[in-house]
This record gives structure tokens, sequence and C-alpha cells, in this order.
């Protein structure tokens, strides 16, 4: 998702609900990105998603990476199914080292879920204009 209809200021870094193994309906977690997504869009916020999955279709390293390098950010959110798990563990510490050293300048914030991540996002952004 990309709701860019202003300069992108925040990218959020999380998995895609739709590529992710195991019986469940990520159908309810997609919705709730989306809704989370809108609220940028409401508050005149410019984002973007770096979203891949855990099915081994995504190099995650190079994505996040392409992600990161694709312009300056003030504010890099990274998802709590990234954070959350201790089974992904060793990609949270990926993620994060992979944002110090492609993003330096960006703060980092962390949300609890898909619906709060404006408001992890705005703990750090600075005012507009």
């Amino acid at each position: 998702m990309d709701t860019t209809a202003i300069e992108p200021r925040v990218l959020l870094i999380g998995l895609d609900p739709y590529r992710v193994p195991g019986p469940w309906d990520p159908a309810p977690v997609a919705d709730a990105i989306a809704v989370g997504m809108a609220r940028f869009t409401d508050a005149g916020v410019g984002v973007e998603s770096c979203l891949f999955g855990l099915d081994g279709s995504d190099d995650v390293e190079a994505v996040v990476t392409e992600a990161l390098d694709s312009r300056s950010w003030e504010v890099i959110v990274v998802g709590g199914g990234v954070r959350k798990s201790e089974d992904q563990l060793d990609l949270f510490e990926r993620i994060v080292n992979l944002v110090h050293r492609h993003a330096p300048d960006a703060a980092i914030a962390f949300n609890s879920t898909p619906g709060d991540t404006f408001d992890a996002a705005a703990r750090w952004l600075d005012p507009p204009g």
C-alpha cells in the first residue's frame, strides 16, 4: 500500500499478512493495516509500507534495504508482527540493524497494533512544513 499523495515521511516495515504461513485468516489483519495507513492520509502525513512475506518468497533484507534506500525517512515504524514473536527475534534484530545502517537519521518507532501505527510514528514526527 502506498499513500504518497504527500511526500512520504514515514516507512512502515512489517509482515504481509497474506504471506505468513499458518492456518489463520489474514483478512482482519490486512483490513487493520489499511485502516491504520488511512490515518496517515487523514493527518496529511505521507507514508509508504514495506511488507514482506515469511513464506520464503522474499529476500527480506533486500526488500527492506531497497525501501530504506528509496528516500530519506523521518520515521521508520517496525510492526508488531516482526517485533512481538520470540520466533522472529533474529528477523527483528536484522531489521533494526538495517534501519540503523541505511536510515541513521530516522527515528525508529514501534506500534502495538496496526491501528496505532500512526500514533507510534506521530510521537517522532516533526510538525509539517
